[in-house]
């Protein structure tokens, strides 16, 4: 069976998949790191390449296929899968396009990022006549779909990129672990519990509030798929969210994969 290795570049992460036809098989994270060179990203590459072969067994690795929102990352992921993997790497976007009418005023502006996600949101959910996806990232975004067209989305703080800003501009709150063990809202009795029960429910109220104003523009009905480091922690306490794939962007393009692979568009 063919396999392809998937990277999902974004300004916190890189999140890398190794996918066959029906799923994503392994997943991995790196910090997104611009200073190191393209030397280095190949040797991590083969190191992890190596680790994903000793938890699935052989893999024969054919494609490359990245999303990014980081430019000055592209070059370096080139270089390593060039000279370490003997590939050529496609981006989304930019070397395969993503199956969706991007109605946005400028569509260069929309991140491959948020359309890879919003595309395997809808292939989700393909009988629906709209979809929402949401991103739990250093930004948390929404993305709309209708039929087959993405007609634009919101973009929020992050739950962490929040945290830490508040903790670096009020002298008297700390920096805290997000923790996500209590699923029931109550009045925090102390510093740590209310700044954990005030995100967390905080994002899942906003979460709620702009999904229903959402769904108001939107042909119905319109599930609700959520993905990214909290979405599961948000999922547990919201009512808004249908479906948690926090490999939403590694499956939409392991399905980018399939259908380049499928036209010849996919390979060295």
């Amino acid at each position: 069976m063919q396999h392809a290795l998937v990277l999902d570049i974004g300004n916190t992460s890189v999140k890398l998949g190794i996918v066959d036809d029906d799923s994503v098989r392994v997943s991995f994270s790196l910090p997104t790191d611009i200073v190191q060179g393209g030397d280095l990203l190949g040797l991590r590459l083969c190191e992890l390449l190596k680790q994903a072969e000793r938890e699935t067994g052989p893999l024969a690795i054919g494609s490359v296929m990245a999303s990014s929102v980081v430019p000055a990352m592209n070059p370096l992921l080139e270089h390593a899968c060039r000279r370490y993997l003997g590939l050529k790497v496609r981006f989304a976007h930019l070397d395969v396009p993503i199956p969706l009418q991007n109605h946005y005023e400028n569509p260069a502006e929309v991140g491959a990022d948020r359309l890879v996600a919003a595309f395997a949101a809808r292939r989700l959910f393909p009988e629906a006549q709209s979809v929402i996806s949401i991103d739990y990232g250093t930004a948390t975004t929404f993305d709309c779909v209708t039929g087959n067209a993405y007609v634009g989305g919101l973009i929020c703080p992050g739950i962490m990129s929040s945290l830490a800003a508040l903790s670096s501009r009020t002298a008297q709150l700390p920096r805290i672990p997000l923790s996500v063990d209590n699923t029931c809202l109550a009045p925090g009795h102390n510093t740590v519990t209310s700044m954990n029960q005030g995100f967390l429910f905080g994002f899942a109220a906003m979460s709620e509030g702009l999904c229903a104003r959402l769904k108001e523009g939107l042909p119905g009905p319109c599930p609700v798929v959520a993905t990214g480091g909290f979405a599961r922690a948000v999922a547990g306490v919201s009512t808004c969210v249908d479906a948690v794939r926090p490999e939403l962007l590694l499956d939409g393009l392991r399905l980018l994969w399939l259908e380049c692979r499928g036209t010849g568009g996919a390979g060295q």
